[in-house]
């Protein structure tokens, strides 16, 4: 129950300290009283968290006086004790309690979407709130945050019409127009890109691995389908004058925020020039005191917020768990299918994250715990079947 509501109160987020903040909260301190044990095939990602909150921290030394620093730097801390109890909760019942948090995560999409749509379309009072800058929001503080949050449940309900009975069909493709339509509506290019990178990431490693010559036939037809359908859904919106506008706008590859010098890949070369001469980095959130604007990449940012230490340790997280991961996704275990999800899902946040700053996000840690649990499943479980199949000498 706890596991569900931590997923379900995901999207609400639009005030801090969140409720997200207080059910996670709740849950780990019930795990940790009952017994919470992590395995030894967490400790990369455990040491590198802390390497990198290390080199944050260390940085941030001289800012702490400063609220908005120190908060920050405890929010670091926090996040990555988020991402290391979903990895070792998973450690014990896996099936069950993933199937428990995707359920509570789900429900946040289908919260946070509806928000968003309903907004957009100005279907209930206050509608405004739920907007910034003509752009749906949901339950989100930003745009952005509100369109990536809904890539996993968008591929979740897509292994339901990819994977499901007719039934689970069927509510798998209502599902997937609400999240595709919300994510439209958030106008967010990185989302927009995610989503479709995500879905045929997806696609192509549950094709890859499935055993089934009817289910790579389904893949294939759904795939044509569903390609179909989003532009006819996409079709359909852009018809809408108010729709059309914001995303030819939105498409222009000419913001004015995003060329020239200063311009958001202008700072990144800036940036990274700098980062050579500041080995223990500016500090936290210091960034746009010497640019216009916050660096918009998190592997830039991690060296301007840590130094070389965090510089170097977050981009080594990340390809570890790239590469693990993958592995863990040929071992024929019965949540395969939700870790090939997930991992998706990951993949494309950290692309994402060249161009966003992403590295506070709280389901971005919820996604790197769950895939390092389900890494560390994956091979308990493979041992234990190898183990199973080797001949027993005595008998």
């Amino acid at each position: 129950m706890l596991l569900w509501l931590t997923g379900a109160t995901g999207a609400l987020v639009f005030v801090d300290p969140s409720p997200y903040e207080a059910a996670s909260i709740v849950t780990i301190l019930v795990f940790l009283v009952s017994g919470l044990t992590v395995r030894t095939a967490l400790l990369p990602c455990a040491i590198l968290l802390i390497l990198i909150n290390i080199g944050y921290t260390a940085s941030a030394n001289a800012l702490l006086d400063q609220k908005i620093v120190l908060i920050w730097v405890v929010s670091s801390w926090y996040l990555a004790v988020t991402a290391l109890f979903f990895a070792a909760m998973l450690g014990t019942n896996t099936e069950a309690r993933l199937a428990a948090l995707m359920r509570g995560y789900m429900i946040a999409g289908v919260i946070a979407a509806l928000a968003g749509v309903a907004g957009y379309f100005r279907l209930v009072p206050g509608s405004a709130e739920l907007l910034l800058y003509d752009r749906a929001r949901g339950t989100f503080k930003d745009p952005n945050v509100f369109g990536a949050f809904l890539v996993l449940p968008a591929l979740l309900a897509l292994q339901m019409v990819v994977a499901g009975h007719l039934a689970q069909a069927a509510r798998g493709m209502v599902l997937l127009g609400l999240f595709a339509v919300a994510i439209l509506l958030s106008f967010s290019r990185a989302a927009w890109g995610q989503f479709a990178l995500t879905g045929a990431m997806m696609l192509a490693l549950t094709f890859i691995t499935t055993p089934s010559a009817n289910q790579r036939l389904r893949i294939v037809l759904i795939a044509m389908a569903g390609t179909a359908t989003m532009a006819l859904l996409v079709s359909a919106l852009l018809s809408i004058d108010a729709v059309a506008e914001v995303f030819k706008e939105r498409m222009s590859l000419g913001q004015s925020y995003d060329v020239g010098e200063m311009g958001r890949f202008g700072r990144h070369v800036l940036g990274a020039l700098l980062a050579l001469d500041v080995p223990f980095g500016i500090g936290p959130l210091q960034f746009s005191n010497i640019f216009p604007e916050d660096p918009h990449n998190s592997y830039l940012n991690a060296f301007m917020s840590g130094g070389w230490l965090s510089g170097v340790c977050y981009p080594t997280l990340v390809l570890l768990t790239l590469a693990f991961g993958l592995r863990g996704l040929f071992v024929a275990t019965p949540w395969r299918s939700t870790m090939i999800a997930v991992y998706s899902a990951y993949a494309g946040m950290m692309i994402e994250s060249f161009i966003i700053d992403s590295d506070h996000w709280r389901h971005v840690f919820l996604l790197l715990g769950v895939l390092w649990g389900l890494i560390a499943a994956s091979e308990s479980f493979r041992a234990d079947r190898a183990r199973l199949a080797r001949p027993n000498p005595a008998a």
